[in-house]
């Protein structure tokens, strides 16, 4: 297991693990990594130093030169502050109204928008490119700050 420090295009600091450095690479390559402030798709390793322990007695002695991690969110935990609790409401609220799609959702939606399916709340994922066709066409969408559960990590 890995952590990595991470940050977004909206300059969001985060943190998360994976399984490998070729784990983050394929994740990060296949556009599956998402901020976990606002959702967004732009992530990027942030630079982070490591810790290193010293060969002397002190380094039992925390290091004024390296701050403590951060806790990382707990998904199945309760929310930890507001922002947490409010995006854990609009998911209660998402998975409760409306209709997942999954990798069909810029098929659906453009369905939708042009009357050939009958009009109902979706969601789902796309990547840039369908989610910024749909948008230059007028289809109304706009992107959830989670992801499904099934893909969360």
């Amino acid at each position: 297991m890995i952590r990595y420090a991470l940050k977004c295009a909206e300059g969001h600091d985060f943190e998360s693990w994976f399984q490998s450095a070729e784990a983050y690479d394929t994740l990060a390559a296949s556009g599956h990594l998402s901020c976990t402030i606002c959702g967004g798709s732009d992530v990027r390793k942030a630079l982070m130093a490591p810790k290193v322990a010293a060969n002397d007695a002190r380094s039992d002695a925390p290091s004024d030169a390296t701050p403590p991690a951060r806790p990382l969110s707990n998904p199945g935990a309760a929310p930890s502050n507001p922002a947490e609790a409010a995006i854990a409401a609009l998911r209660e609220k998402v998975e409760k109204t409306a209709t997942y799609v999954g990798g069909a959702f810029a098929k659906e939606a453009r369905a939708i928008h042009e009357g050939e399916k009958p009009d109902r709340p979706i969601w789902g994922e796309a990547n840039a490119t369908e989610a910024r066709a749909l948008i230059e066409d007028g289809v109304p969408v706009a992107p959830l700050p989670f992801r499904p559960k099934s893909k969360s990590n």
